[in-house]
């Protein structure tokens, strides 16, 4: 849930994920600045959360992500 507020709040579009390893996938698109505050904000995570390493992988955007999704 706190991604996806983020994800609304910045207009960006795209998902994210909880892995089996307890590990979190995002993929997210949107304009330079949107996606740079969505980073800062999955990197901190809510208040409950301890986030203990990030990785960052840049990839060139679709575009045929549209909307927010928790998977």
């Amino acid at each position: 849930m706190f991604a996806a507020a983020r994800a609304a709040a910045e207009n960006v579009h795209g998902y994210v994920r909880n892995l089996p390893d307890g590990g979190v996938e995002a993929l997210v698109e949107g304009d330079d600045e949107s996606v740079d505050r969505m980073e800062l904000a999955l990197r901190r995570g809510p208040a409950s959360a301890q986030v203990d390493t990030f990785e960052v992988e840049v990839i060139a955007p679709s575009r045929r992500v549209t909307g927010f999704e928790t998977r």
